[in-house]
């Protein structure tokens, strides 16, 4: 994959799920690693070093093309574009900084202003470098055969190969600049346009957050009352949303055009390493086992004593369980899971913790949700959670912990152009560590409250699996409809959207009203066709889950991957583990197990004469 503003950008922005809040007494980021603060005057140096060096690299090769035919010429300049990348990047430091300080505090507007205007200089820097990449990207298919086979290219072999399988969809220099500079007002400006909206909503004190986190509690007229304010804030947005979504159809349509993408998924699955066959097995698989979430939300429905659910009522808790985690609590329980599964796993959560790379509690004017931010090969990572004590807490700790414990084992072993997973594996390691621990809170339960934690368990693996595939087959038929049509309507739109959620959730669900709008809040969707990761990634790390409670000895073979970084396609890397993800017969395996799950929720559910 070459390097570039987007797949920086992608590496450091990121979300899970929304929380409620209330203000703590704070843990934060230590951001000192990056900068001093918001005006530290190294920043303006940082940031003449890195145009000195970028520039120093662009006087040096963009008049020449021996690099382009000698391989020993291009391994000395693809060892000087991968130290560049690794040290410095496209201002890699300050826009991680700027990043981060804005989740603090998304109502400073400084803040939003100094991250737009690194993103900016960032943006003309990638158009003055990208000569090097678009240029190697064409060499002939007789040059790129004669570079794959060089020995002295062999740390580069696949980011090589992804740079020759780019380059019929690339453009020329000109116009490649041309899509860089438009792409801000033309995609990124509409989404955080809509974002903002959403987040600047409070109704009754509380914010959209607040009313989502409310969903998953036991009392029926808060869950109501959330329902019906998430309701109200999305139809009151739903004219601007509909034409925030139509405008990024439109500039995704143009740049699929441009590039001759034959799919509106087809650039994610190149971007992902992945191939589209794959993905269509994988996507196909799952949408023939709907009815496993369906039948679970039959039965969820009877432990409820309900005959069907509302839209909103799918996750309502079941049991007594009312677990809650203080931050220390959660971190100790994360630290020794970890650690008993590897020594070394602990130590880098550890690392997390007391070096202050997690930013704790919400806040006025903090980002919601959570996020794992790697920054680069050099540079720390960083968590962002919204920690409010509940047992969804712990897991997402684990999630995101899961992500940087990959990214660190990442910076020990690959090099700058191979550092970083594709979204195509990048949801194995997070769900492989939160499934670690769930299982670890489920194996000391009492019955009653194993039926709570099992049945909770169901309900991530449903909403992981079966929502997110339905999810990405409403956003490809989204695009097609769109495609076809040159405009899509709100209520066009909201139908389509009901459709396919009906499809999972089966008959025992109503499609409320109002839930025809909730594709408004679902930004995954703005970020065009990564949510069957989470399918593929939780079924895939079942698979290694399995295997490392057969032998314990396998947990050499999972840190091998979570080091392997993109240094090979992710059908390459699994198949080093055991895992042919090309068969359907994988993918089935996986679904089976989330079968067999929902039958011991039922079978315990009985024996505890719940139904």
């Amino acid at each position: 994959m070459s390097f570039s503003l987007a797949s920086f950008y992608h590496r450091v922005t990121g979300f899970v799920t929304r929380y409620n809040y209330q203000v703590k007494s704070s843990i934060s980021w230590d951001l000192t690693p990056l900068f001093k603060s918001d005006t530290d005057p190294h920043i303006i140096v940082i940031r003449q070093e890195v145009e000195k060096v970028a520039q120093a690299f662009i006087n040096k090769w963009q008049g020449r093309s021996d690099y382009l035919s000698d391989p020993v010429v291009l391994k000395q300049a693809l060892d000087e574009y991968e130290n560049w990348a690794k040290e410095y990047g496209l201002y890699d430091r300050e826009i991680l900084y700027f990043h981060l300080r804005t989740c603090q505090d998304q109502l400073d507007s400084k803040l939003k202003a100094s991250f737009n205007q690194i993103i900016e200089h960032a943006r003309k820097l990638q158009n003055e470098i990208q000569f090097f990449v678009l240029r190697l990207a064409k060499v002939s298919a007789k040059q790129q055969a004669l570079f794959l086979d060089h020995p002295d290219l062999k740390p580069y072999h696949h980011y090589l190969e992804q740079l020759f399988k780019q380059a019929k969809h690339q453009l020329t220099e000109a116009e490649e600049k041309i899509l860089n500079l438009k792409s801000e007002p033309s995609y990124g400006n509409w989404v955080r346009m809509l974002e903002e909206f959403l987040s600047q909503e409070v109704r009754i004190g509380k914010t959209l957050p607040d009313f989502m986190s409310m969903l998953q509690t036991k009392n029926k007229l808060a869950r109501d009352q959330a329902a019906k304010a998430i309701n109200a804030i999305l139809k009151k947005h739903a004219p601007a949303a509909v034409h925030e979504i139509n405008s990024i159809l439109a500039n995704k349509k143009i740049d699929d055009d441009l590039r001759h993408f034959p799919r509106p998924d087809s650039a994610s699955h190149l971007a992902d390493d992945i191939d589209t066959g794959l993905v269509d097995i994988l996507t196909n698989s799952v949408a023939s086992r709907f009815q496993i979430s369906a039948r679970w939300y039959t039965i969820k429905a009877k432990l409820l004593g309900l005959t069907k659910l509302k839209y909103h009522e799918r996750y309502i808790p079941l049991g007594e369980v009312d677990m809650s985690y203080s931050y220390n609590q959660a971190t100790e329980l994360v630290g020794q899971v970890f650690t008993h599964l590897d020594p070394e796993f602990g130590q880098v959560f550890s690392q997390f913790v007391t070096h202050h790379q997690i930013d704790v509690y919400p806040a006025k004017g903090k980002s919601d949700g959570a996020f794992c931010a790697p920054g680069s090969l050099v540079l720390p990572t960083y968590i962002l959670l919204n920690h409010t004590g509940v047992l969804k807490d712990v897991l997402t700790l684990a999630h995101e912990a899961g992500h940087g414990i990959n990214n660190e084992l990442m910076k020990r072993t690959q090099n700058a152009l191979n550092f970083g997973s594709p979204l195509s594996t990048a949801e194995v390691a997070s769900t492989f560590f939160e499934d670690i621990v769930l299982q670890k809170l489920i194996a000391n339960a009492d019955d009653e409250t194993k039926l709570s934690l099992l049945a909770k368990k169901l309900d991530d693996d449903v909403a992981t699996i079966f929502r997110q595939t339905a999810c990405y087959l409403f956003e490809r038929e989204l695009h097609q409809e769109f495609r076809k049509k040159g405009y899509l309507g709100q209520v066009e739109i909201g139908q389509l959207f009901q459709k396919h959620m009906a499809a999972y959730m089966g008959p025992a669900v109503t499609q409320s009203p109002g839930s025809e709008n909730w594709w408004i809040y679902w930004g995954h969707i703005r970020r065009f066709f990564y949510v069957y990761t989470y399918a593929s990634g939780l079924l895939i790390s079942k698979s290694l889950q399995a295997s490392v409670k057969k032998d314990k000895t396998f947990i050499t073979k999972v840190k091998n991957f979570l080091s392997a970084g993109s240094s090979q396609s992710p059908q390459a890397i699994f198949a080093d583990l055991g895992v042919d993800i090309a068969q359907k017969t994988f993918w089935e395996t996986g679904l089976a197990e989330v079968e067999a799950l929902l039958i011991e929720v039922e079978s315990l559910a009985k024996k505890l004469g719940k139904i």
